[in-house]
């Protein structure tokens, strides 16, 4: 086994990249990866313009109907075959090999887009069966240069299709393919109002009569969806809610720079709090599972949405894949039965916004999982919990970064010490390594056998500065993912040109200091014999400096922050060793 104390620290350091190198690698080529750019949300178009009242994009024209007339469905026993995208009452579908292809809706001539505006967000809804086709989130835009460009969440548009479909499966019961009308096409929430209520009708021949409402309030991303049931025909109704994502896969944009997360399906259980159901997951197999407290979520970077049903109750859960590449993902929750001439209720909860872990948990239990750690995430949530307490206080990202450096160096003082007094001693007898390499140059045993001895005779570990770093590089790891998923990072400023704590440096700086910092920090360590390793070492500092030129800045402040944190200490203890004074 070599004994230069360097040629670990060197493979463990590239090894850490190697990893890092490895898990992007899998998201972009290993099986069944889904990609989704973590700087996508520049790229991603502005929504368009949102229409007046009374006006209809997508080719809708003025409704005829009066705005409080219901809509009207063909009574029992006469509707069409169902589509293949509803779920049917009691399953959920199990076979795509013989369905016919599922339409996606459009909307009907005679229906007006209905267009809500509320602090947080700009939604837009079809009536034809009341989709969700767009959601805008005012206070994300897409670039800092033009704050009035809102990130789009969900869109109908072709090749980015990602939409929010809910219905009734039951008999006379509107499914997301019937149409419904709105009171009113233009909702915005009033100053000082708290709620705003967006009601559609809809009725069958039969007498039942449904307001199906979307319930929005302020600095809210959960979007309340309830059922109100006025059954006025002579037989008990039943029906059950569901609501799904229809979404394609993101198309593919990566590029330089480009660093890719996890986009697609996550479901919720008891037995499994996190599990990920990719596209091709859904493509080669359909779900169908009942679970209690779960939730449905479309994730991707920064951003998520989920169906939530209501508390405690159980509903089932199902992914289908359809044809054109168009896939869902939802649930269907427990039935409900109208006796005749009574009323009823029943509620879904869709949540559509950032991944901001307070958000999340106060719309469903567990979904601040979606905020994906990796299998580092017990260690990485109380990091972010550290990095949000501190910003509390300090009030910038960038600084609180900085502070969080500080305490987990503090914490890792001792171990660093000690890797740092062993590459002090180690540069101290660097002459007496040298001059004996060059006495068994010719007899490589003899060589590394009279190194041994010389370590045991001055109470050296060769590997004392090595296994320190050890310990430290899942902290590294899952600091990395604490940054990278941060959504309070994004757009975050600094100072100076650092205005994007979630991007990379656009001059490049901080990686060069931070390249720098290394190799000012190599010159502090002792150099190996070995003129080869000592060739590579020389180059490590460039090599981690290309590897950083389009990490996050914020993942870079803390390399660098780090790396002179690290200097001060090894500068003060190899001065005392060499000066001949006890550390």
């Amino acid at each position: 086994m070599p004994v230069e104390q360097l040629r670990p620290i060197l493979l463990i350091g590239l090894a850490v990249v190697g990893f890092l190198l490895w898990q992007e690698w899998q998201e972009d080529f290993g099986p069944g990866a889904q990609r989704e750019p973590a700087r996508a949300v520049r790229d991603t178009p502005a929504p368009r313009d949102l229409p007046e009242p009374g006006r209809t994009s997508r080719g809708g024209t003025p409704a005829d109907t009066p705005a409080a007339a219901p809509a009207r469905t063909p009574a029992p026993g006469t509707e069409t075959a169902r589509s293949p995208d509803v779920p049917s009452a009691g399953d959920v579908p199990t076979s795509t090999a013989q369905s016919a292809p599922a339409p996606t809706p459009a909307p009907a001539s005679t229906a007006d887009v209905v267009t809500v505006r509320t602090d947080v967000l700009g939604v837009r809804i079809d009536p034809r069966g009341g989709t969700i086709w767009q959601v805008s989130l005012t206070r994300y835009p897409i670039e800092l240069e033009e704050p009035d460009r809102p990130f789009v969440l969900m869109d109908d548009r072709a090749g980015l299709l990602y939409v929010a479909e809910s219905g009734i499966v039951g008999t006379s019961a509107p499914d997301h393919h019937a149409v419904l009308v709105p009171e009113q096409n233009d909702y915005e929430l009033a100053p000082g109002a708290d709620r705003l209520d967006v009601r559609l009708h809809w009725e069958s021949e039969d007498g039942v009569r449904i307001a199906k409402v979307f319930e929005f309030a302020r600095d809210s991303y959960e979007i309340g969806v309830r059922y109100e049931i006025d059954n006025r025909s002579p037989l008990s109704w039943t029906g059950e809610p569901y609501g799904h994502f229809r979404r394609v896969p993101p198309e593919d944009s990566g590029g330089l720079g480009t660093i890719y997360t996890y986009t697609g399906a996550v479901l919720s259980s008891p037995d499994k709090p996190y599990e990920k159901i990719d596209f091709d997951d859904m493509e080669s197999e359909n779900l169908d599972r009942e679970v209690r407290d779960g939730w449905m979520a479309m994730i991707q970077h920064y951003f998520a949405s989920a169906w939530i049903p209501e508390p405690s109750v159980p509903a089932r859960y199902y992914t289908k894949a359809l044809p054109n590449r168009e896939f869902l993902a939802g649930l269907v929750g427990p039935p409900v039965t109208v006796v005749p001439g009574t009323s009823g209720e029943m509620r879904l909860k869709l949540f559509a916004g950032p991944k901001v872990q307070s958000r999340l948990e106060a719309a469903a239990p567990g979904l601040k999982r979606t905020v994906d750690y990796g299998w580092l995430f017990f260690i990485a949530q109380p990091l972010y919990i550290a990095l949000e307490f501190i910003h509390d206080y300090v009030r910038n990202w960038g600084w609180a970064i900085i502070i969080l450096t500080f305490l987990i160096k503090l914490a890792f003082y001792h171990l660093s010490a000690a890797s740092y007094r062993s590459m002090a001693r180690m540069r101290k007898l660097s002459p007496k390594i040298q001059t004996l390499r060059d006495r068994h140059a010719g007899d490589r045993q003899k060589m590394n056998q009279a190194m041994m001895e010389l370590y045991k005779k001055e109470k050296i570990n060769p590997l004392g500065g090595c296994l320190p770093i050890i310990v430290q590089i899942p902290v590294f790891i899952a600091l990395y993912w604490v940054l990278l998923e941060t959504v309070e990072l994004r757009q975050a400023p600094f100072v100076f040109w650092l205005n994007d704590l979630a991007a990379h440096d656009p001059f490049f700086v901080l990686p060069v200091l931070m390249g720098a910092s290394m190799f000012l920090q190599q010159r502090l360590s002792p150099t190996p014999p070995d003129p080869i390793q000592a060739k590579v070492m020389m180059f490590l500092p460039i090599i981690f400096t290309g590897f950083f030129l389009f990490f996050p800045s914020g993942l870079v402040l803390y390399w660098f922050v780090n790396n002179l944190l690290s200097i001060a200490q090894q500068w003060v203890i190899t001065k005392r060793i060499e000066g001949g004074k006890a550390t």
